[in-house]
């Protein structure tokens, strides 16, 4: 499919309006409208892949690596500048992949051609990354690496926030529940299949298990 002046125009004008909100802190205002860049990023990805089905695996790359340099700078934010919550970076990043999710279940269906190179699973018309379609194995592995940077970055600060708080264990099973779906995602993007998708999953589950075991206290130590 063609892409005309315009399009490029209104697609660069949209990642200009992600770009200010990612550096709206340098503006000085004293506003927290810079976590909107979680839910800005969606914009100019879904009108790149409205654009031609031919771009869904470089739209959805694209919106991992702006995510990651989102968590990036918010990271940096909350460990260096002190002026960046855990709390408010996981909301809006949240928001981000909930509003993502309901996209990829509407502009599919108001366009059918744009179902190509995807997978329907339940109403959510995804990538699909393991189709003999894609020849570009550069960009497959560029897309499977920044998902995984983008699991990282959000485990990451998560694991340093609890580092040496009281933690029981069976609150253990809690945590790592919430990164159930994370690690089924990762698993299956770098090798599909039930069974290895279980495995993978039961392997990174049990690694953070460890991890928590290693960093948190029970509360409950001899002096």
């Amino acid at each position: 499919m063609a892409v005309d002046t315009y399009q490029i125009i209104i697609l660069a004008t949209l990642f200009i309006i992600y770009g200010i909100f990612l550096m709206f802190d340098l503006f000085g205002r004293n506003e927290n409208y810079g976590y909107l860049a979680y839910i800005v990023a969606v914009i100019p990805i879904n009108y790149l892949w409205s654009m031609s089905s031919d771009y869904v695996i470089a739209a959805y790359f694209i919106l991992f690596i702006l995510w990651d340099i989102t968590l990036l700078r918010d990271t940096f934010g909350v460990y260096f500048k002190k002026d960046k919550e855990i709390n408010e970076i996981l909301l809006y990043l949240v928001l981000g992949i909930l509003i993502q999710i309901i996209i990829s279940a509407i502009l599919p269906e108001g366009d059918s051609d744009l179902q190509v190179n995807t997978e329907q699973l339940w109403f959510f018309w995804l990538p699909n990354i393991h189709s003999a379609v894609f020849e570009g194995e550069s960009l497959i592995l560029g897309f499977k690496l920044a998902a995984s940077l983008l699991v990282l970055l959000i485990v990451l600060p998560l694991i340093l926030d609890i580092k040496d708080e009281e933690i029981p264990l069976p609150m253990f099973i809690i945590i790592i529940a919430i990164f159930i779906l994370p690690f089924l995602y990762i698993s299956y993007i770098w090798i599909p299949g039930p069974e290895t998708l279980g495995v993978l999953t039961f392997l990174f589950s049990v690694i953070l298990f460890v991890i928590l075991l290693i960093i948190t206290r029970s509360g409950k130590e001899v002096k």
